[in-house]
């Protein structure tokens, strides 16, 4: 089937019933669970839908180009442009006659609920072993693209200001080479809500080659980022493929390390506290 022309995608769910003869019994099983569930199936990494399924990833991939889409999130996001409203994907909750005074309610109740649901998903051993990885690095690396990277640079502020020598990087290039160099004794962060970014996937499994200790900051445990990770630290906003990059998700990464950052400075008093006095009187004269 011929792929979609400039970045115009049709309806992956009509895509399904004129193919599905032709799929084998492993996409076959792909094609149902995404008919039986197409609002679930929007919020699932590969790794998610290929379980649901009981299939491997591979299947999902040649399932997603028998129906015409290039990969995985090419068919995520036409699913995601059709099982509901365009403004009920970027908006979620939020209403087209919502006033202004319901629209604040609603974003800051969503916000709210979010940092408070990351509470119960974080492994008090798995917080232990990032702290301690952190404490002992010879070298702290943050990578993230897009909106992660932007993450990643949060991070590096954070950390630098507790005395620790810290890498932080968005740009894919960038991010190879730092990783190539990464080795025993650094403690690489691998910053991804999907956990299926590409570039950052392919970096952190190429740090964990060379011995450096991995932590996966991300929304989705079961997805291919975490298949690398030493330590993962998750969060739960979800997002669709037009929501990339959504403020809840940024808020729930950034608390995370909020809370790792302030276990270290417990965990390491006299050095972090002499370290802020340091750097809060380097900018002394930038402020009036």
């Amino acid at each position: 089937m011929k792929t979609t022309a400039r970045g115009e995608l049709s309806h992956a769910l009509l895509r399904i019933p004129t193919v599905y003869e032709s799929l084998t019994k492993s996409e076959r099983k792909v094609a149902d669970t995404v008919q039986r569930d197409p609002e679930a199936a929007v919020f699932c990494t590969i790794t998610d839908l290929a379980e649901k399924s009981e299939v491997g990833e591979t299947s999902v991939i040649r399932f997603c180009r028998k129906l015409g889409f290039r990969g995985y999130q090419e068919f995520k996001l036409s699913l995601a442009q059709n099982v509901s409203k365009p403004e009920e994907q970027l908006y979620g909750d939020i209403q087209e006659d919502d006033g202004l005074d319901a629209v604040i309610r609603k974003i800051c109740g969503f916000n709210t609920q979010v940092i408070q649901n990351v509470m119960p998903l974080l492994s008090l051993h798995d917080v232990h072993a990032a702290v301690k990885a952190v404490v002992s690095s010879n070298r702290l690396l943050f990578f993230g693209v897009g909106s992660s990277g932007i993450t990643a640079m949060d991070a590096k502020y954070r950390f630098v200001r507790l005395g620790y020598n810290v890498v932080a990087e968005s740009d894919s290039h960038v991010i190879a080479m730092n990783a190539s160099l990464a080795g025993k004794g650094d403690a690489v962060f691998g910053i991804s809500v999907s956990g299926s970014t590409k570039d950052v996937v392919a970096a952190i499994k190429l740090a964990k080659a060379n011995g450096a200790f991995i932590v996966c900051l991300t929304s989705h445990a079961r997805s291919p980022i975490t298949q690398y990770a030493d330590v993962v630290l998750l969060t739960t906003a979800k997002e669709s493929p037009l929501q990339g990059g959504s403020f809840a998700s940024k808020l729930a990464q950034i608390n995370v390390l909020d809370i790792l950052s302030n276990a270290v400075a417990l965990a390491e008093k006299q050095r972090t506290y002499h370290a802020m006095e340091k750097t809060a009187k380097s900018v002394l004269d930038k402020l009036y």
